[in-house]
């Protein structure tokens, strides 16, 4: 912005330069003009003096030639026999000799020069006298004041951009400032205002701007309280389902529901904490990828067991640190396994393999199911197994905003593969 006000205002004061400018050229050099043939006029007037007052041509030809001696211009006189007194000049032509001998002063302009012709009534006739201005005289200074005006035309651009710079700066640095606010805001700080200064209009949109803020602020914690609500009252069934787990007989089947509803607690428990954590608290996220695979795994490894599946782990040795939390990873990890369970005839294996590439921590979960798998899988809503389509949507939503991506592909044997990464933690 403070670019295009620069240029406008030393495009406009360009146009107001020049046309003040190319006049007033124009105007100094018709001064200059009218000031050496003023000059010229009153020497021509001189010499026709003394044509008048003296008789002895030979006396006034010496006259004549000491005033040219001293004077800038050239000065002749035509005697009325035709004989020319002082400096040799160009043959005048006989129309121009002809009106002055009738009386008529005058200036004619001959090339590039002028000539002042002034007659003189004598005994023997009417002389005229003669005095020639070069182009050098008739502009003589000319070039420096063109020069000058140039000069005067180019501090006033200069001082109109200094101008427009300051006039500019005034303009876009609250605008920069609105834009700082809305790029914090959108990096989740939700307490960032705009300061409401600057012209009206910036005025009003920074007012504008805090508006906005606040409501976000207000939709958002709306919205939370009534995940916080929903999933608090997720807690009554849990308790429930657990008691009537108690009554279950079959001791290995009461373990692993027990197993099941304790998952179910952590994650409704787990909802209501992030319902209630303040928006930034995410942002600084890391943990360590390896034990929070094993463990979730692990958890697994019991159904796969009894479900006759094959489960094959290959995790990085030592810490592999990843800009996620250690909750949003085993959600993402269960998410995978589950699709697995959910979405392969039982006695189907898979692999869970962790290690790092490219600078991300990859994690994949590679199955020997039917495969059949399409991109559009990952889409929010969309299944093809009758599910509700959220899982893989979810696992998408937490890679992105580590940093990473999820990636649905076919395996090489066949089966599915799916490709999570998770940028490092940032220093």
């Amino acid at each position: 912005m403070r670019r295009q006000i620069a240029w406008l205002v030393v495009a406009t004061t360009s146009a107001v330069v020049l046309a003040f400018l190319i006049p007033l050229g124009l105007l100094v050099r018709t001064l200059s003009e009218d000031r050496a043939l003023a000059s010229a006029n009153q020497e021509a007037q001189s010499v026709a003096a003394l044509v008048g007052t003296v008789d002895d041509q030979g006396q006034l030809a010496e006259l004549v030639a000491l005033n040219d001696q001293r004077s800038p211009f050239s000065t002749s006189v035509l005697l009325p026999s035709g004989e020319v007194l002082g400096a040799a000049e160009p043959t005048q032509p006989a129309a121009d000799v002809a009106r002055a001998r009738q009386g008529a002063a005058f200036t004619a302009h001959a090339g590039s020069g002028a000539q002042v012709l002034v007659p003189i009534v004598t005994g023997d006739g009417t002389a005229v006298v003669r005095t020639s201005v070069s182009d050098a005289e008739l502009h003589h200074g000319l070039a420096a004041a063109w020069a000058s005006l140039a000069g005067l035309g180019v501090v006033l651009l200069a001082a109109a951009l200094l101008v427009a710079r300051r006039l500019g700066g005034r303009v876009s640095a609250p605008v920069t400032d609105l834009a700082e606010v809305a790029h914090r805001l959108r990096e989740g700080e939700l307490d960032a205002r705009a300061d409401v200064e600057g012209p009206p209009e910036v005025a009003e949109l920074g007012q504008a701007l805090n508006r906005l803020a606040d409501r976000i602020g207000e939709l958002l914690v709306l919205e939370r309280e009534s995940v916080a609500d929903l999933s608090h009252r997720l807690r009554t069934p849990v308790t429930a389902l657990r008691l009537d787990v108690d009554g279950v007989l079959d001791e290995d089947a009461a373990t692993r529901l027990r197993g099941h509803v304790d998952q179910l607690q952590r994650t409704v428990d787990a909802i209501v904490r992030d319902a209630r954590r303040p928006v930034l608290s995410g942002l600084d996220s890391r943990c360590d990828a390896v034990p929070v695979v094993r463990e979730r795994v692990e958890f697994w490894s019991a159904l796969a067991d009894e479900q006759g599946r094959r489960v094959s782990v290959e995790l990085a040795t030592g810490p592999l640190l990843a800009a996620v939390d250690a909750g949003e990873l085993a959600d993402v990890v269960d998410v995978l396994v589950d699709n697995v369970f959910a979405h392969t005839p039982e006695g189907t294996g898979f692999d869970v393999r962790l290690d790092r590439s490219a600078g991300l921590v990859r994690l994949r979960v590679v199955d020997a199911g039917p495969g059949g798998v399409q991109a559009s899988d990952v889409e929010r809503g969309a299944s093809g197994a009758g599910s509700s389509g959220l899982g893989l949507d979810i696992a998408r939503r937490v890679a992105v905003a580590a940093g990473g991506s999820l990636d649905l592909l076919a395996a090489p044997g066949g089966g599915t593969q799916v490709v999570v990464t998770f940028a490092p933690p940032a220093d």
